[in-house]
């Protein structure tokens, strides 16, 4: 892009987005958005950088979502930094993938800005990823920013498949058979054991890099959420980008099924 291009951008960007905000509907804004981060590797590849640069600029473009959250009033994140699936790369990328999480957690924790909590299989990471989320967790629960769930390791199936186990298992503690629960299990029901038992259901999902498929992403919790996908890489995702996907969601008619 030409130099003058850029310039002309720097000037008006920052006009055209305090009028979106200005302009944004304070009783349409989505309390719980999810974020797909997606397309890392390709913007790497795009950029001529190795994967692992990939990853980095991915994570730095973290604590700026988080506060143009914050911005517009949204009251919940979740990131899905790391699937079920991803955990069948190689060794080397997977490693080096998980590092970097390990990194930007860490340095969210730090600030003890928002409250962390980790959602996803931990049992299926390495001892030392899943302590740490742990701790993160563990240090920022009196935090009084936004809650931002941190999904590594997490898969929608997997998620309903731990629900239901738990559910099962507490049942059989209160000494309750499948015969007993078969009667009267609801949705309700399940909905107590997930990840994000006790949240809001997300109203807004964004999905980056061009992608129109949920992949797995909060399939129980997303049944009646509003969906915005943005061609941009998430490296590339800009505060712009975030208030139109905001803008959207508020200008939109929710059914919620019916």
């Amino acid at each position: 892009m030409a130099d003058w291009k850029r310039g002309l951008r720097r000037v008006l960007y920052p006009a055209y987005e305090a009028r979106m905000v200005r302009r944004m509907p304070t009783d349409r804004i989505p309390k719980h958005v999810g974020v797909m981060l997606d397309g890392n590797r390709r913007w790497a590849k795009a950029v001529g950088a190795d994967t692992a640069d990939g990853y980095k600029a991915g994570a730095a473009n973290i604590e700026p979502l988080l506060e143009w959250c914050e911005e517009v009033g949204v009251q919940v994140v979740t990131l899905w930094l790391l699937s079920t699936d991803n955990l069948n790369r190689s060794p080397e990328q997977l490693d080096g993938l998980l590092r970097v999480i390990e990194g930007a957690v860490a340095s969210l924790a730090e600030q003890h800005r928002w409250r962390l909590h980790p959602v996803g299989a931990l049992d299926l990471l390495p001892a030392e990823t899943a302590e740490r989320l742990k701790a993160a967790e563990e240090s920022t629960r009196d935090a009084e920013g936004l809650l931002v769930n941190v999904a590594v390791g997490y898969g929608g199936r997997r998620e309903i498949a731990d629900a239901v186990r738990s559910l099962l298992q507490d049942q059989a503690a209160k000494g309750r058979t499948i015969e007993e629960l078969a009667e009267v299990i609801d949705v309700e029901h399940i909905a107590e054991h997930l990840y994000t038992k006790g949240q809001p259901d997300p109203d807004l999902v964004i999905r980056t890099s061009g992608e129109q498929r949920l992949g797995g992403f909060l399939l129980w919790q997303s049944a009646h959420s509003e969906f915005y996908f943005c061609e941009a890489y998430w490296p590339d995702f800009r505060r712009v980008d975030f208030l139109r996907a905001v803008r959207a969601y508020a200008l939109r008619d929710r059914r919620l099924g019916r």
